[in-house]
């Protein structure tokens, strides 16, 4: 076959496939279609008929994850390459010659190696984005598998759009360990150390392959580096856009960063600077998934921050996973389990000099006494946390609690407030919350605007619960968290009956528009 000329590439094979079964409907209607399969299990896509149109000219060979699921959902008897589309493997392998040319990354002098594609750039406040952020699809899906090696598609099936995703514990834990596992081609390339003089069996043994397995590379500062830089860049794109669009992405700097822990030689610092950030990593994976609602992944990913904290010996990355997985199970409805991962973070922060983790660990708790209806355990959590917090910053904070200021309290408050049933507390404190939150938290903008309209209807204020209802959807278009969208989702659904009420009626015809695109 001749080379295609220059500056002409090759123009697209139109997916005949998906137009037959388009049929004689509109590439609008079809798209309809489409969002109502995604709405049946679980998912949420912006299918619309320039997508549509997209697909069928064979501009997008494969779709994403989301977009599989939906399409094996409609047509369950048939592939992607029975729908026309090209196998995922041939759409994710890189052109020859496109590796890294940098040099060894061991001393320090060179860039951070580039442990992900670029997240999606932070807004400035107020500015909308001009795309809508894609339904997160799970890291663990379909990893490329190592050479030699078969490792069959373990996405989880999605669950009904009601109920948050969950899978029992002892398949979470094996998807997990075949996610961080990986395969050594694709991870040897995000790593950049495919460069020119590292063989690839360098970096990673594979089980079965014939021969001796070469000396590690020897990685430094410069990849530690990288792995700090990927977790700001994560926790910096998830303040403004929400978990969604982020969550595949993270999972790969994640399988980088164990990569390079597990398959490299370093130094005693670099070690420990490799293992802090991976569990830093994790950590951001697994909140990402709890923003997204698929809360057995986060609770997986948060067992491997916590066994990476152990072995290292960091009680500031244990105390972060305790605090996290505190969250989690708030939201799973485990209250128990809750407290006792609240108070074991506490236990691994007496540790650390600060005042302001203390200060989170505490409300975590209150969360949990919440949940429980006692009233009195919930406050006296509430006034310790308050009494640490006013003692203000110190050099000995986390990194990770930018987020924790004067108005995420105030939205803790809120939540335990609303718990305990107490609406009045509970609007007063969400309403603060929004008021002092900083511009460019979007993502905490949403989830406190969306906590106000849940509590404004729970004191009986529908047309409150309304006009904050409307403020949150016209952000969806800025932010991608599904367990925001979850908790409007509710909102809107106990506010149906009300319909009659002008300021309700405005709020559900809006909220059903931004739904339905």
């Amino acid at each position: 076959m001749a080379a295609t000329p220059p500056g002409k590439p090759n123009r697209p094979s139109p997916n005949t496939v998906m137009r037959a079964l388009r049929g004689d409907r509109s590439p609008g209607e079809f798209a309809t279609a489409v969002r109502r399969a995604a709405r049946e299990i679980g998912e949420h896509v912006s299918c619309d008929a320039r997508y549509v149109g997209r697909v069928e000219s064979g501009e997008i060979r494969c779709p994403n994850y989301a977009y599989e699921r939906v399409f094996r959902h409609m047509w369950p008897d048939r592939s992607l390459t029975d729908l026309g589309f090209a196998p995922r493997t041939a759409v994710r392998r890189r052109p020859a010659g496109s590796g890294s040319s940098g040099t060894g990354g061991g001393d320090g002098a060179c860039p951070p190696p580039a442990l992900h594609p670029p997240f999606p750039p932070v807004p400035a406040p107020r500015t909308p984005l001009s795309i809508r952020l894609p339904y997160a699809a799970s890291p663990y899906a379909e990893p490329p598998p190592p050479v030699g090696v078969p490792v069959p598609g373990f996405a989880a099936a999605p669950g009904r759009p009601d109920e948050p995703h969950h899978s029992d514990e002892e398949n979470d834990d094996v998807r997990r360990r075949t996610f961080l596992a990986g395969g050594p081609a694709a991870l040897a390339t995000a790593a950049g150390i495919d460069r020119p003089g590292t063989p690839l069996a360098a970096v990673a043994f594979v089980p079965g392959r014939p021969g001796t397995v070469p000396p590690p590379r020897k990685v430094g500062a410069a990849e530690a580096l990288g792995v700090e830089q990927a977790v700001r860049e994560i926790r910096l794109a998830d303040d403004a856009h929400g978990a969604d669009a982020l969550f595949e992405l993270a999972g790969r700097s994640l399988r980088t960063a164990y990569l390079l822990l597990d398959a490299c030689e370093y130094s005693t610092e670099t070690e420990r600077r490799l293992q802090t950030g991976a569990g830093e990593l994790a950590v951001s994976v697994g909140w990402l998934a709890h923003d997204s609602n698929r809360l057995g992944d986060a609770r997986s990913f948060y067992a491997e921050a916590l066994a990476t904290a152990r072995m290292a010996g960091d009680a500031a990355l244990e105390a972060h996973v305790f605090c996290n997985s505190a969250f989690l199970a708030r939201d799973a409805g485990r209250p128990r389990e809750a407290l006792r991962a609240a108070q074991a973070g506490q236990a691994a922060a007496r540790r650390l000099d600060s005042d302001r983790l203390r200060a989170l660990l505490a409300m975590r708790e209150a969360g949990g006494w919440a949940l429980l209806q006692d009233r009195a355990a919930c406050e006296r959590a509430v006034t310790r946390a308050c009494l640490l917090f006013d003692r203000g910053p110190s050099e000995a904070d986390p990194e990770w609690m930018s987020f924790f200021g004067e108005a995420e309290i105030a939205g803790l408050r809120a939540q335990c407030w609303s718990a305990l049933g107490d609406w009045d507390r509970a609007s007063e404190q969400a309403g603060l919350a929004i008021t002092l939150q900083r511009p460019h938290f979007v993502r905490n903008r949403v989830l406190y605007t969306a906590e106000l309209a849940h509590d404004r209807l729970g004191r009986g204020d529908l047309a409150g619960a309304a006009e904050h209802g409307s403020a949150a959807v016209a952000l969806f278009d800025e932010v991608g968290s599904a367990r925001i969208r979850s908790m409007l989702a509710d909102t809107a659904q106990r506010l149906r009956r009300h319909g009659t009420v002008p300021e309700v009626g405005r709020f559900l015809a809006e909220y059903d528009v931004a739904t339905a695109a």
